[in-house]
């Protein structure tokens, strides 16, 4: 694993170290590391929604657009 130093105001550390301490993480890299995670599966929802939005796909999107989806992206589950 690597290493990376970070600089912060007195205001923004006193608000880390109350997160660490009061929402359950370890330590303030382990709350670092899930504000990563959180930035990198929001630019990759951000994506896959370009990515839909550029297909072409027209029409409702009602109960069966979304049942049709989920078939497609799972074939062995029952749609619900």
């Amino acid at each position: 694993m690597s290493t990376m130093n970070i600089s912060l105001p007195d205001g923004l550390k006193a608000f880390v170290d109350e997160l660490v301490q009061t929402e359950g993480y370890g330590t303030s890299s382990e709350y670092m590391r899930e504000l990563i995670r959180r930035d990198q599966e929001r630019r990759q929802f951000k994506e896959h929604l370009l990515v839909g939005m550029r297909s072409g796909v027209e029409g409702p999107m009602d109960a069966a657009f979304f049942a049709a989806l989920r078939k497609r992206a799972n074939p062995a589950r029952k749609a619900t």
